[in-house]
């Protein structure tokens, strides 16, 4: 799950595995494979990056 602000400022966590594409127009809007589309206020760049942590996050063992 990815954490992410609607342009309203309303923070909203998002299902990663539903992310279809994340487009700049010039607002971001992040599609997801359920049809929805969400505009927010991060840029594409730190979509991908949050996406990018959180499966590092679970490819990451709990314990050493």
């Amino acid at each position: 799950m990815v954490k992410l602000s609607r342009i309203n400022g309303v923070e909203v966590t998002v299902n990663a595995e539903l992310i279809e594409t994340v487009e700049a127009t010039p607002d971001t809007i992040v599609s997801l494979t359920t049809g929805k589309r969400l505009i927010v206020v991060e840029s594409v760049d730190q979509v991908v990056e949050k996406v990018i942590a959180y499966r590092r996050a679970l490819a990451t063992p709990l314990c050493s």
